[in-house]
């Protein structure tokens, strides 16, 4: 509802601009809040506050990563030693000749003793021996040699890593179940940004309108002097020509002559000091708006003859307590609520930590059936576990700092809870006083008004002198003058109780 009342506000307040130039206060305030640099920038800090409560909902949920890497090596890794590759791979040969040498001094043995017991004679034993050398070393035997040293290659070869290629990746998973407080407290710290940006946002909306409402009533009140000093130098240009008829019929002298013209300069040299100070002011307040500052704007309240008509009398307005209202309070009460946030957050990192971990690993080559030159995969899931033994009491140390800090910010916000509630009642009293010296003007008015009256007539009946009529003019001139401060006053002391009871919208 707010965001349709203000995007009316604007939009006929642009229609304004465009049709002819006259600006009311609202359309005035609704091109300053559009075309402000520091609101816009504290609109993209919302955008921002957003996006990183965002970022910080997703520390919930689980991480899923995926890694994939090789490598290459100069050396590859080798499970058997030099000397085992050369036995495996001769093991063939390396057995017969130990078989045979074992059987040979066996069979030696043997016969050796057949030979003592006379059941074979010693020809017979030679010609043993020399059948048993012969098998040892004939067809037969080589071939078994040659078999056992394949299959002892084979082995070897079995056996060999091929890691100076090697291709690997994984696919992790991680949840996050319980990180000492950690986690909510940083969503809450993402929160309470977010709410910071808006008070921030609320803080430049406040700033940018009071500057518009001064600027708009400075122009308004500029406005009505140039009436008034135009004014004035008619009243002292009658009064001179006055003069110069009586000069000329010899009722009057010359030096009044001088003198009614000297206060014709005088009002000539206000008209001129009003014109500069009024194109000023229209100059700062087409920048507020974002409008070309040589722009020829029109006031809606330029020749109004009452200014304080219809004002709205912000005095009655019972804030609460705590001064929520006030954007630069409810920032502070952020403030203290990040830093006890903060304070958790500390605490955290020295309490017990658990997560759940899974995911899939590949590698090529593989060990999972032998050195396998292909990839091959497999599952994982656990449960990691993080608790803090012993520290020195750092974590104390920093939970009592961040404690204070708490406390430093809770001073701060007492401290502008108070200047604040000073400030309403100053403002409070000026608005009282602002509309009291509006009563006595506007008396003043009356009163100046009745003795230029009588001044003029007595001048014309001749019973009194210019010098009279002039102290007259003076007289009225200022209490014109000092009731129009008076009401662009009351204006403004509104304006300064809104802003600081925090309802200036």
């Amino acid at each position: 509802m707010r965001k349709a009342s203000f995007i009316i506000l604007l939009l006929s307040g642009i229609a304004v601009v465009h049709a002819q130039n006259v600006l009311t206060l609202d359309s005035c305030r609704a091109l300053a809040l559009r075309n402000n640099k520091q609101i816009n920038v504290s609109k993209l800090k919302q955008d921002v506050a957003l996006n990183v409560k965002k970022a910080m909902r997703t520390k919930y949920l689980p991480k899923v990563d995926v890694l994939a890497g090789y490598e290459l090596t100069s050396r590859e890794i080798s499970v058997l030693s030099k000397d085992q590759k050369t036995q495996i791979s001769n093991m063939g040969t390396l057995g017969l000749q130990q078989i045979g040498t074992d059987l040979t001094n066996g069979f030696t043995s043997q016969i050796t003793n057949m030979v003592q017991q006379g059941v074979i004679s010693a020809q017979q034993a030679q010609q043993l021996g020399a059948l048993m050398q012969q098998m040892g070393t004939g067809p037969m035997a080589q071939y078994v040699g040659q078999m056992g040293n394949t299959i002892g290659q084979e082995v070897v070869k079995a056996f060999r890593t091929d890691t100076r290629n090697v291709f690997g990746g994984a696919v992790m998973v991680r949840q996050p179940v319980y990180m000492g407080g950690a986690i909510t407290a940083a969503n809450r710290m993402a929160d309470i940004t977010g709410e910071m940006a808006d008070n921030d946002l609320s803080l430049k909306t406040q700033s940018t309108l009071y500057g518009i409402d001064q600027a708009y009533w400075t122009v308004v009140s500029l406005k009505q002097k140039q009436k008034l000093a135009n004014s004035y130098r008619e009243l002292v240009r009658k009064l001179d020509d006055d003069v110069q008829k009586m000069i000329k019929q010899g009722v009057a002298t010359r030096a009044d002559g001088l003198r009614v013209d000297v206060k014709v300069n005088e009002a000539d040299m206000q008209i001129t000091q009003v014109e500069d100070g009024l194109s000023l002011a229209k100059m700062l307040l087409c920048q507020l708006c974002g409008l070309p500052m040589n722009q020829e704007i029109t006031l809606a309240d330029e020749d109004r003859d009452n200014l304080d008509a219809g004002m709205e009398m912000a005095n009655t307005y019972i804030p609460d307590s705590t001064l929520s209202c006030r954007p630069e309070i409810r920032m502070l009460q952020n403030v203290v609520s990040l830093s006890e946030q903060s304070t958790k957050l500390v605490r955290a990192a020295y309490l017990p930590h658990v997560a759940l971990t899974g995911g899939y690993l590949i590698s090529n080559p593989n060990m999972f059936n032998g050195f396998q030159k292909k990839f091959g995969g497999v599952w994982n899931i656990g449960v990691l576990v993080q608790v803090p033994v012993w520290n020195w009491f750092e974590g104390t140390y920093k939970v009592r700092a961040s404690k204070t800090a708490t406390q430093m910010a809770q001073l701060e916000l007492a401290d502008a809870q108070e200047k604040i509630n000073l400030q309403i009642a100053q403002c409070q009293y000026k608005v009282s006083e602002a509309h009291k010296r509006l009563a006595m003007a506007e008396k003043n008015i009356k009163s100046a008004e009745e003795n230029l009256r009588c001044a003029q007539v007595g001048f014309r009946e001749g019973v009194m002198e210019s010098t009279d009529v002039m102290a007259a003019q003076t007289a009225w001139q200022k209490a014109q003058s000092q009731k129009i401060d008076a009401e662009v006053e009351v204006k403004l002391s509104q304006v300064n109780l809104k802003k600081a009871l925090g309802i200036l919208n």
